[in-house]
């Protein structure tokens, strides 16, 4: 079996273009609110900004996904111990697993965490293997790795790290068990489609599994093909996210303010 590539480096982030990557990020808040897959004023996304990783944007702290604005975004700096004190703070559990995700992790310039309702389903089974059902759930064949050890919410530095021990080179979602999921990626645009996708092969393995039949699962050869292809596609997560912007300013979002 051919194993998978290391998490994609090309189409990295712009250095300097922060409003660009505001509104990126801003839009994906809308589109995920949209999608029911938010949880309340709950979970969050980061972008890194610096090359380092350690400069990122994150969304505020008890703001509906819905309401998002580019402007609204903080950045923060994942070395700097005093961010909980400010006026301003992030959520706590936010900040302890992406200012360590962050530094420990910089190739993932773009993380996303959600609690989606198939994925997280996914994530409460004894075995939450994405077994290869489907061309959305072959996308992942060999990039998921499963954290099985859920602790309580994340309050310390140690739930980023356990996170950050998982991901390696060729990993670009952590299955939080009993928990949610995680994805990572070189851009908005990549993380985005990923975290998408990722909800769409799960919501198809849950249904699967929910009619009592057994899986037809394709061989490994097959499933590992099929992942190969779909990292063709790199430009198919650039368009998808270029159409979401568009649908939203269509409509009069303020998602750009």
């Amino acid at each position: 079996m051919r194993a998978p590539s290391a998490i994609p480096t090309t189409g990295s982030m712009p250095k300097s273009d922060h409003q660009s990557l505001r509104v990126d990020l801003a839009a994906a808040f809308r589109w995920f609110a949209r999608l029911d897959m938010h949880e309340a004023v709950a979970n969050h996304f980061s972008v890194a900004t610096s090359s380092d990783g350690l400069k990122f944007l994150i969304n505020p702290r008890g703001v509906h996904f819905s309401r998002v604005t580019a402007s609204s975004l903080l950045l923060l700096d994942a070395q700097d111990r005093g961010v909980l004190e400010r006026p301003d703070a992030p959520d706590p559990t936010a900040w302890h697993l992406h200012a360590r995700l962050h530094a420990r992790v910089p190739q993932a310039r773009c993380i996303m965490h959600l609690h989606p309702k198939y994925s997280t389903a996914l994530a409460c089974l004894e075995d939450p293997t994405l077994y290869p059902v489907d061309m959305n759930a072959m996308r992942f064949f060999g990039r998921v790795a499963v954290d099985p050890n859920f602790a309580g919410m994340a309050l310390s530095d140690g739930e980023g790290d356990r996170i950050a021990d998982l991901v390696g080179p060729t990993k670009t979602v952590v299955l939080m068990a009993n928990h949610g999921v995680i994805v990572f990626g070189p851009t908005v645009a990549a993380a985005f489609d990923e975290l998408y996708y990722f909800e769409r092969a799960a919501r198809t393995l849950m249904t699967a599994y929910a009619t009592g039949r057994p899986l037809r699962r394709v061989p490994d050869a097959v499933a590992a093909l099929t992942e190969r292809q779909w990292r063709e596609y790199e430009q198919s997560a650039v368009d998808h996210l270029e159409a979401v912007k568009a649908i939203l300013t269509d409509e009069g979002s303020t998602f750009r303010d």
